[in-house]
């Protein structure tokens, strides 16, 4: 096998010794779990191990993390290879952190029915914590996919700065959710109970205790988060967003056959190439695409231009229709008619 790309390796590396001089100082193990999915056969598991002070190690770390602006968050120190004990119905099963101290994986469904459940985590020295998991009847085929940057949380910040700003020092009390949209996601849910909503962006996962927060205090609904690892990867110094959402929605495609999405985003970035991609590869797996259509003040953020970006819009011939509005009420009333197989003029619109 081929090597890793030199800044992993340095990363890795400098993660190891750093780790071993906090453990010499009583910096102790410590699971940040995440919330997850699944159905009757499976569930999706996902955590970090980090190391924390000892006095942060008791159940108020949690608490105490999420008071924090976003630059307290990074000071933990990820565990490589560390081990994250599992505890199912037939017993607890150890699994191996990656060198960022992430755990992704997919374990067998023993007990868990469907609707919100818990999945216990620990340390291999018994520190616990449960993981939200959300157990997704075989039967149900409404599902909600959303982005979140620009689509229901406004950030009126350049792209470039976006990330380290929300990250490093917005206080999530101080972030704006966009008009609507957590009305639309409760209502949609309202009318499909037990369909999952499940957020994809390419924000960090150090960010998503905050960003549940955020989200609650907001009202809006609950649902798996499918963030991602910053810094370098084994062959380059940065991850595409672009590849992480495609991948992750093409994952729930084959997690859930049966469903057929909602999929939210913004016209600033990615989101209607991928979309569009994706409903021309897999047709039957989506209901409607909702478009966020930023103000010319937001695209200048997002890209540099007043308009959308022209080379992210997708051919729309297809069967799968689209809908575009500026907040979640305009989307909702045109979503709503899209569903039900007309366009907001009250024409026939085809539908699979």
């Amino acid at each position: 096998m081929s090597r890793s790309f030199f800044a992993a390796r340095v990363e890795e590396a400098l993660n190891r010794a750093v780790g071993r001089f906090l453990r010499r100082r009583g910096w102790k193990e410590r699971v940040v779990a995440y919330t997850g999915y699944g159905d009757p056969t499976f569930v999706r598991v996902m955590a970090r191990l980090i190391l924390v002070p000892e006095r942060s190690a008791s159940g108020a770390f949690g608490r105490e993390l999420l008071k924090r602006r976003g630059w307290r968050n990074f000071l933990a120190l990820p565990v490589v290879r560390g081990t994250i004990v599992v505890h199912t119905s037939r017993g607890p099963i150890e699994v191996r952190t990656d060198r960022s101290g992430y755990i992704d994986v997919r374990l067998e469904n023993g007990s868990l029915e469907p609707g919100w459940r818990k999945v216990e985590l620990s340390t291999t020295d018994g520190r616990r914590t449960s993981a939200d998991i959300q157990v997704i009847d075989p039967r149900t085929d409404f599902g909600i996919i959303s982005d979140i940057d620009d689509t229901i949380i406004s950030t009126m910040l350049p792209r470039l700065m976006l990330a380290a700003w929300n990250s490093l020092v917005v206080h999530e009390s101080a972030r704006q959710a966009v008009p609507g949209m957590a009305r639309l996601y409760r209502d949609l849910l309202a009318e499909h109970p037990g369909a999952p909503l499940v957020f994809v962006s390419t924000g960090s996962w150090n960010t998503q205790p905050t960003l549940n927060r955020f989200l609650h205090s907001r009202r809006f609904p609950l649902g798996a988060m499918l963030l991602t690892d910053w810094g370098p990867t084994s062959t380059g110094w940065f991850r595409s967003g672009r590849e992480h959402k495609e991948r992750e929605v093409r994952q729930l495609a084959e997690d859930f056959p049966n469903i057929r999405w909602v999929l939210v985003g913004d016209d600033g970035q990615h989101d209607p190439a991928i979309y569009g991609r994706f409903t021309l590869e897999y047709p039957d797996h989506v209901r409607v695409v909702a478009i966020r259509q930023l103000t010319p003040a937001e695209q200048v953020l997002a890209h540099g231009t007043l308009d959308a970006l022209e080379s992210e819009q997708m051919d729309r011939s297809h069967s799968v229709p689209w809908v575009a509005g500026q907040d979640g009420w305009e989307i909702h009333v045109k979503l709503d008619a899209a569903l039900s197989g007309e366009d907001p003029g009250g024409h026939r619109v085809d539908t699979p």
